[in-house]
């Protein structure tokens, strides 16, 4: 059975598609099979693997709002990873799913003929604590959470951990933080030691050993459609997601 982990926080430009993808292709390169799926209405997963974002592409709003079964849109990558895009129709899908019977659970239903085929289902979840989010969340095991290293850094995080207690209580009891990420880290700042020391104050052994730096490789390897560990394998960057995926791997943390 694939363990799902689903990558959210509703604060934007933390880092979750870089996440997603840099993930996804790390634990793909440690041999497990991967289906990354794209959340997000902005639909930038897909390109950041070097998969066009094709009009007429099948993407998870056909899944989740029309019914296709959901292999009839998963992309093959040529990184090991296996996507099911999404496009601007998604931003759409929150009106839509208020109207259907059962609308927290269609990603559940949509995944469950996949999760004997795969080892990771990674789930990029949008900026926001709407309807796609709780669809992810109910059809997670688990929930990684970026967070920037800047002065605002846990602005919002508490919203985002008080749904994760409603979709525990009410839909999905056995939901877990997998763990924190502390993301866009310059070691050359005292910011960035104060906001680690801040969460780590907050969120205890949560936090990935793993600090995601700010890296200029990291910035420019989706614009090539490329994961970090394809476009410079030998980057902190990409050491850092290895590390990342180990984590992950041998991670057995519960909340």
């Amino acid at each position: 059975m694939a363990r799902t982990i689903s990558i959210a926080n509703q604060k934007g430009g933390v880092g979750k598609t870089t996440t997603a993808v840099n993930l996804s292709a790390s634990l793909a390169a440690k041999g497990r099979t991967v289906l990354l799926i794209d959340c997000d209405p902005q639909g930038n997963a897909a390109s950041a693997l070097g998969i066009d974002k094709l009009s007429d592409a099948k993407t998870i709003y056909d899944v989740m709002i029309n019914g296709l079964d959901a292999r009839a849109a998963i992309q093959k990558s040529d990184f090991g990873v296996e996507i099911i895009p999404s496009n601007i129709n998604l931003a759409g899908a929150e009106v839509e799913l208020a109207a259907l019977d059962g609308r927290e659970f269609k990603m559940r239903e949509a995944l469950e003929t996949l999760l004997d085929a795969y080892d990771f289902i990674l789930i990029d979840c949008p900026p926001s604590l709407g309807l796609l989010t709780l669809n992810a969340l109910n059809a997670s095991d688990a929930v990684l959470i970026p967070i920037q290293c800047e002065f605002y850094a846990l602005e919002g995080v508490t919203q985002l951990l008080h749904v994760i207690e409603l979709v525990k209580s009410n839909y999905n009891p056995l939901l877990a933080i997998d763990g924190v990420l502390l993301t866009m880290y310059d070691a050359r700042t005292r910011l960035g030691q104060q906001v680690i020391a801040e969460v780590k104050k907050n969120f205890g052994y949560l936090v990935y050993e793993t600090f995601i730096p700010r890296s200029v490789r990291l910035s420019e390897a989706p614009s090539f459609g490329m994961p970090i560990i394809a476009y410079d394998k030998r980057s902190r960057g990409a050491q850092v997601y290895l590390s990342l995926a180990d984590e992950v791997l041998n991670s057995t943390r519960q909340a």
